[in-house]
């Protein structure tokens, strides 16, 4: 789809999904698979207190807003979700244990946890397949009219985890493909003021997530970035993070296409 403005992949919006308009020339495709809380009316909160809704457990706070801020700050193209994980996990592959919680983080969810195969693939079916394929059209797109692409994971984690004070400010999450992951971790890591872990808190190399499905078979550069929740809770936070990270992300393009040549 082309739109005004020179941008090449149009803004669509769906049961399960939201792509954010952008551009094709910077080769880079981004995914926020957490982005959104939202469950579908029919299933109410899936029994859980309201207030369960707003935590990490039912989304990664902060990341919609930074991938929206850092979309249009590289007129970039992105895929985001609009149900929560807690209806289903994208990013995990459809034989995962944990692509549908029954325990998260402490909190058992009532409409999880009698979860029988037909009510399974029905979710599977209407919310996380087609949030996949709007993945791979998207980065189609982008390849058709520039070059493949590089994917651009976006998460949040938790400042405190089982009592345990996290010190990262940004991860950096990557698997054996080090062509745009290595110059995100040293252009993160020349940032004088954040500290930066590598395939930290989390591992990069985690078969079936969303990196794993549509970067690693197609031989396309990808990188996931795990940013603390508490520097992003607010829109402010949102912003000056997409802002610092965009000259970083448009640097480390950069560095990966001149080593490609």
């Amino acid at each position: 789809m082309i739109i005004s403005g020179g941008a090449a992949i149009a803004a669509e919006t769906e049961e399960c999904y939201e792509i954010f308009a952008g551009g094709s020339a910077r080769g880079l495709v981004i995914v926020c698979d957490h982005a959104c809380n939202a469950l579908p009316a029919e299933y109410g909160t899936l029994g859980l207190p309201a207030s369960e809704l707003h935590r990490h457990i039912a989304y990664d706070i902060g990341a919609a807003g930074v991938t929206r801020h850092l979309g249009r700050l590289l007129d970039a193209p992105a895929v985001l979700t609009r149900v929560s994980r807690l209806l289903i996990d994208p990013n995990r592959g459809e034989d995962d244990p944990t692509l549908i919680m029954r325990l998260s983080d402490g909190a058992i969810v009532p409409g999880n946890r009698h979860l029988d195969a037909e009510e399974r693939q029905r979710r599977i079916d209407r919310w996380y397949r087609f949030y996949h394929d709007a993945i791979r059209r998207v980065t189609a797109r982008v390849s058709a009219t520039a070059r493949p692409p590089a994917l651009l994971g976006i998460h949040s984690f938790t400042d405190v985890w089982k009592g345990k004070p996290r010190p990262w400010h940004v991860g950096v999450l990557w698997d054996a493909d080090g062509r745009f992951a290595e110059p995100m971790l040293s252009a993160l890591r020349a940032e004088a003021d954040i500290v930066v872990g590598e395939n930290e808190p989390y591992p990069g190399q985690y078969e079936g997530d969303t990196m794993w499905q549509h970067a690693t078979p197609n031989g396309l550069p990808f990188c996931l970035l795990e940013i603390r929740q508490d520097l992003i809770a607010t829109d402010a936070g949102q912003y000056a993070w997409a802002e610092r990270l965009a000259a970083i992300v448009a640097e480390a393009l950069d560095a990966q296409v001149k080593s490609a040549t």
